[in-house]
């Protein structure tokens, strides 16, 4: 069994396609299998998917319904101990990126940066630990992670939603799940910008606020909301953990740093009133 697949959807993006499958065929690690799942294109993506029909294991072009069903029938395909979703647009930062992750595959999920322009960009805020907090102004980018193909057994991706169905699995598997993961500092991803999460914000956020009322008891969902609206950098000083039980502690304590910052603001005031 090929220790990675590498998974591409496409719909009507000849160009963003073609860029994505040089950047998967040129890479200078071999072990791998390559997947491309089209929506039944018209504008000659099949006929660039023919170009390189030799150097593709398994590909597809017919009618889906929508982003993630697309994905689900790659994981479908998948033979790999390791799945990566280099979707049309999206490309591998440089040819050796492969040779360099796949030394680093022996978590349940090993996340790398991404670039966005000229920038490189990493995921969550420490290396070594996750909250519910990772997730309130972002979440995983597909195209740099690299997920065990056992993740998904009885658990593809939500095909209700159309955009978060991705920020949904990371929550479940890392969060309640509580799956392995790691940051590794390899570039593995040049991002395109004009994705459809990154041009439908507005649905984005409907389908996130959706998710997180499915997994949250109220109160604990309405204490979230609360903070993700704050941007307080007191959640820079609130400790991350990495288990359900964890987010509900960690509500405390940020409430508990509120009321003891508050409580000594007063004192000041009343000890410069004495003078």
């Amino acid at each position: 069994m090929k220790k990675l697949s590498i998974i591409t959807i496409n719909y009507n993006n000849c160009n963003g396609l073609k860029k994505t499958i040089e950047s998967v065929v040129n890479q200078t690690y071999s072990g791998y299998e390559y997947i491309i799942i089209d929506g039944g294109s018209t504008d000659g993506s099949v006929e660039i998917i023919k170009k390189y029909a030799d150097k593709i294991d398994y590909w597809i072009s017919e009618p889906d319904k929508g982003i993630f069903n697309a994905m689900n029938k790659g994981i479908l395909k998948a033979t790999g101990e390791y799945c990566n979703f280099m979707n049309s647009g999206d490309c591998f930062h440089a040819n050796d990126v492969i040779e360099k992750i796949i030394k680093e595959l022996d978590k349940d999920i090993v996340i790398g940066k991404y670039m966005f322009g000229n920038l490189s960009y990493p995921w969550g805020r420490t290396s070594d630990s996750i909250s519910m907090l990772d997730f309130v102004k972002g979440g995983i980018s597909h195209q740099s992670s690299f997920i065990k193909i056992t993740l998904f057994e009885n658990n593809l991706y939500d095909e209700n939603l159309k955009i978060a169905s991705d920020w949904k699995f990371f929550i479940d598997v890392l969060i309640f799940r509580n799956c392995s993961y790691k940051n590794t500092n390899v570039i593995v991803a040049d991002f395109d910008a004009t994705g459809i999460s990154s041009v439908t914000s507005k649905l984005n956020e409907m389908e996130r606020t959706k998710t997180l009322k499915e997994f949250l008891p109220e109160r604990i969902y309405s204490d979230y909301v609360r903070l993700a609206k704050s941007d307080s950098p007191l959640l820079e000083l609130t400790p991350l953990f990495n288990k359900t039980n964890g987010f509900q502690k960690l509500i405390f304590n940020i409430v508990t740093i509120l009321i003891n910052i508050r409580t000594f603001h007063l004192k000041i005031k009343y000890f410069l009133k004495k003078f």
